[in-house]
């Protein structure tokens, strides 16, 4: 008689659907479906970002803009409850019934989004990162996440990433190409770093929200990256283990720009490049590779 194996099938670390790759056992098909006919508000704010691109950073100067118990610390709720995501409601929200303002956390592309979206209900502020920054951090994020297979190696890793066979999909893919469909502010991680202030501005300018100067100095104070990796609310710091490993870092590791130099040899940067720089001459948003580069106009 044959023996009986008791070996666990491998587990799955990625599931697609309609062309796009989401964590199993976080996400169903079916509430993917759902939320084409997501009833939107006109005063939601939607944070759009391909993962890796300053998510977190964006979500916790929402938070303070929209929540004044957050900028003076007087309430101890974490951003996995100010600015829920979407697409991964684990912590089982009611987003429905949620008093307006909603604010919400997607990485989903343009064509997965709630229809009424797509009809400029609501904002949409979409953040977007140099893609060689991205794939770094993207890299280091998989030793942290108890969800995503952690790479083994750097090089195959950038291989999978370069074809888009990681969480959520291609970089290249992702980006709002239908813009005039949204109510939408372009922002980059660079420029966010380069000058907060006026990344800060431009956010309350689009979203209407008029703060005096002590406000707004004291949003842009809280949120440099040094403050908000001492703030637990910011850090994720209360994400479960089987969602974040514990002992293995911070989520927040460098937020630098130009890490990337630190870790990829010429000949990766030259591949990254042959793959990626020609088709982002046509992407709405320009960027910048250092720190000490200038951003483009």
């Amino acid at each position: 008689m044959p023996a009986v194996s008791t070996m666990q099938p491998p587990r799955e670390y990625l599931f697609k659907y309609k062309g796009f790759y989401f964590q199993p056992e976080l996400v169903t098909a079916e509430y993917i479906d759902s939320l084409e006919d997501f009833e939107i508000r006109d005063s939601d704010v939607f944070l759009v970002t391909y993962p890796k691109s300053g998510t977190v950073w964006t979500q916790n100067i929402l938070s303070l803009i929209y929540h004044e118990g957050h900028r003076n610390g007087t309430e101890d709720t974490d951003l996995m409850d100010r600015v829920p995501w979407l697409e991964y409601n684990f912590r089982s929200r009611d987003y429905i019934h949620r008093p307006s303002p909603r604010l919400f956390a997607t990485h989903l592309p343009y064509y997965l989004v709630p229809r009424g979206l797509r009809n400029k209900r609501a904002k949409v502020i979409y953040v977007s990162r140099n893609p060689k920054d991205v794939f770094i951090s993207y890299y280091h994020f998989t030793r942290l996440s108890a969800r995503i297979e952690a790479a083994e190696d750097f090089g195959s890793f950038m291989e999978k990433f370069l074809a888009g066979d990681v969480l959520a999909s291609s970089w290249l893919d992702h980006g709002y190409a239908h813009k005039e469909d949204f109510s939408i502010l372009f922002l980059t991680y660079e420029e966010m770093k380069k000058d907060l202030r006026s990344s800060v501005l431009k956010i309350c300018s689009f979203l209407g929200k008029n703060l005096s100067e002590e406000e707004l100095q004291d949003i842009v104070d809280k949120a440099t990256f040094d403050k908000m990796r001492m703030d637990p609310r910011a850090n994720y710091e209360n994400m479960p283990p089987e969602i974040l490993e514990k002992g293995k870092g911070h989520y927040l590791r460098k937020g630098t720009v130009g890490d990337w130099k630190n870790i990829m040899t010429v000949a990766q940067s030259e591949r990254f490049d042959s793959i990626f720089k020609e088709r982002m001459q046509n992407l709405p948003l320009k960027y910048y590779w250092d720190i000490n580069d200038n951003l483009p106009s």
